[in-house]
């Protein structure tokens, strides 16, 4: 075992405990303890990726092809780190919660039990999740193992003639090891999932909450756990389902194959991904006078205002739905030599999309509600010193990234991956860049008494949503470079090779989360600024 194996493991646990107590570091209101929470759910989330393992138990047949782990050691890691990481994150999670500071300690005279907060839906959803995972792993246990069958050099030909040349055929290992391996996790994240489940319920009261926000945070948590366990479950299984549709060596082998057990751990996905999480009862009714429902149902508000807010939605689909696609393509039909650069195909096109959508939106706000003669209000800050500061930090990660990423490559034999990196990031810049001046040149909009501000804080809206989406894309490249080149790094630094993980690749992990939780993050703080007005719109004259 490599004596800095648990380096990395640990400096990162003390940095995500150090940054969820940030969160509630002061006096922990229902807002910060509703940020934290939200936190955890995401980091527990990301750490729980087994995209690592998604190939265990193929042998490839040549040494060049991406390796895949089916030796023990290999095993053992690809399945076991992300578990315990998403565990322990929760765990974390309610370990940073403050202690009681109050001369005067909170008595309760019922015993919390676990039934008591956890979602009965839910948590029947998870039951039957696992349940699944585990007969697809006892399934695949009397599979036989196959051998891989190694590349036939290519036979000396005359020139102009082309010979096939076989490309071999991959093996994998027996079937009952690999299921001991993957029941044995199951196991392990069932039995962790109930400890932790038990820390939920022992946890002390948080003074600063009354009791039904107590209540309910122990009610979030569970919900954010067991979403998690249940994406890993039905990632297993897809692990099993993967083993079992592997072509059997021999003149009928096929270089590709098809995973249904891939298709539904990719629908568990998205609905774990869309399952409702609680709002603490203290918070309900500030969200919903702020929130994109109120504004489109109030009828004193303005129908600009309507379409850019309705225009959030529109932008989760411009993002989701090419990702969803070309992760099925990507990671399910395999095809040769396009493996490296799709993921950055797969974040530049979802860019792409969001800023078409917002240029268009744009568009659409001056064509219905615009009016030539109407001033160009521009807000006195379009994007908060935040936000830019954030921007400007993503850009240079984003540079450093690529500097050493580059300069690993041209260490390697073969053509270097980066400047294809740099061609997309500079095509979705330019397309930020078109966003930003439609947003700047749209015509202005005619304002009552009651609706002064109106232009502005549209666009003001606008500019958050390119400029967000500009940081979480580079951000996003960052960690396509960290995550996709280990062979660059581990020859940049060579002592990296050494720590499991790798520095390296936790670095990617975390810059990866981050990326999406600027993405997702909303906008909603910016709705303040919409004026509504005193009477309804619905017979307001059209310019």
């Amino acid at each position: 075992m490599p004596p800095l194996l648990l380096v990395g493991p640990v400096v990162g646990a003390v940095l995500v405990y150090l940054f969820l107590r940030v969160q509630v570091w002061s006096k922990p209101d229902a807002t910060s303890v509703a940020s934290h929470g939200l936190w955890v759910g995401i980091i527990g989330w990301m750490a729980s990726s087994l995209q690592g393992a998604m190939s265990a138990g193929v042998i490839r047949a040549s040494p060049t092809s991406s390796n895949a782990p089916f030796t023990s050691e290999d095993l053992l890691a690809a399945l076991a780190w992300p578990i315990a990481a998403s565990l322990v994150v929760n765990a974390l999670g309610q370990w940073s919660y403050p202690a009681p500071k109050s001369p005067h300690r909170y008595a309760e005279l019922t015993v919390r039990r676990i039934r008591d907060f956890l979602p009965a839906k839910l948590a029947w959803t998870t039951v039957v999740i696992v349940a699944y995972a585990g007969t697809a792993i006892v399934s695949i246990a009397a599979l036989p193992a196959h051998a891989p069958v190694r590349p036939v050099p290519a036979p000396p030909s005359p020139i102009g003639t082309t010979v096939y040349t076989g490309q071999g055929q991959d093996g994998r290992i027996a079937g009952s090891e690999l299921a001991g391996w993957l029941g044995g996790a199951l196991v392990v994240l069932v039995a962790g999932t109930w400890l932790v489940l038990v820390l939920i319920a022992r946890r002390r009261q948080l003074e600063t909450l009354s009791s039904d926000d107590n209540r309910m945070l122990r009610a979030i948590a569970a919900n954010r756990l067991l979403r998690t366990v249940a994406t890993i479950a039905a990632g297993l299984a897809s692990i099993a389902g993967n083993f079992a549709a592997l072509p059997t060596p021999g003149a009928t082998w096929q270089s590709s194959w098809f995973n249904v057990l891939g298709l539904v751990n990719m629908a568990v996905l998205l609905v774990m991904l869309w399952w409702k999480v609680p709002v603490l009862p203290s918070l309900q009714a500030a969200a919903k006078a702020i929130s994109g429902t109120a504004l489109r149902a109030d009828p004193r508000t303005h129908g600009a205002a309507k379409l850019s807010v309705s225009l959030g939605a529109v932008l989760g689909v411009a993002a989701v739905l090419p990702l969803v696609t070309l992760v099925l393509w990507f990671g399910f039909i395999p095809v040769e030599g396009q493996r490296s650069l799709a993921p950055a195909i797969v974040v530049t096109v979802a860019a792409v999309l969001v800023l078409l959508t917002i240029a268009a939106g744009e568009l659409l706000i001056a064509r219905n509600y615009g009016h030539p003669e109407a001033p160009l209000d521009w807000p006195r800050q379009p994007v908060s010193k935040g936000l830019l500061t954030f921007s400007i930090v993503s850009a240079t990660v984003f540079a450093v990234t690529l500097v050493l990423t580059g300069t690993g490559q041209s260490l390697l034999v073969g053509p270097p991956a980066w400047p294809a990196n740099l061609f997309l990031t500079m095509g979705v810049g330019l397309m930020g860049a078109a966003a930003i001046l439609a947003t700047r040149r749209r015509r202005g909009l005619p304002e009552l008494r009651d609706e002064r501000g109106l232009d502005a804080a549209l666009r003001a809206i606008s500019m958050y949503r390119i400029v967000r989406t500009l940081a979480a894309f580079l951000l996003a490249q960052s960690a396509v470079m960290l995550l996709g080149n280990a062979e660059a790094w581990g020859t940049l630094f060579p002592a990296f090779n050494q720590l499991g993980p790798s520095p390296v690749y936790m670095t990617g992990v975390v810059v990866a989360v981050i990326a999406v939780v600027v993405a997702v993050t909303p906008v909603r703080s910016l709705f303040r600024a919409i004026p509504r007005g005193t009477q309804p719109k619905q017979n307001q004259p059209t310019p």
